[in-house]
């Protein structure tokens, strides 16, 4: 288990969430849960990650958007890093073991003033 910090514009939401989804009195449960095909009826398990998927991809059908899933991740890393995030930090924010799988997230053109040889003072 990973806890990565929350951006402050999520908070909001995050706090509206459980109340709107019908399990804001348990405190102590998971904050993602199966609603539909939920066998058992009960609200205590957690939403698993081809949950998490599938309900992406519902909604980006919806939007008619054509998206892969994993794609999101990588639209993150990028975007942090355009606005100057440490590789060191993505890298742990992602869980990545090695900088070089946070580098292929990267897709970032390849810009002239990025390169080294505009970091050299002379």
């Amino acid at each position: 288990m990973r806890h990565i910090p929350l951006h402050p514009g999520s908070q909001g939401l995050r706090s509206e969430y459980p109340e709107a989804s019908g399990h804001g009195q348990d405190k102590s449960g998971p904050l993602f849960r199966p609603v539909r095909n939920n066998r058992t009826g009960e609200l205590d398990r957690t939403l698993c990650g081809d949950g998490i998927y599938k309900l992406v991809r519902g909604y980006a059908k919806k939007f008619g958007v054509a998206i892969r899933v994993h794609a999101l991740r990588a639209t993150a890393a990028t975007n942090a890093l355009e606005h100057e995030a440490d590789i060191a930090k993505v890298q742990e924010w992602l869980g990545h073991a090695s900088s070089a799988t946070t580098r292929l997230y990267d897709r970032r053109k390849s810009r002239p003033e990025d390169s080294p040889t505009f970091k050299v003072v002379y």
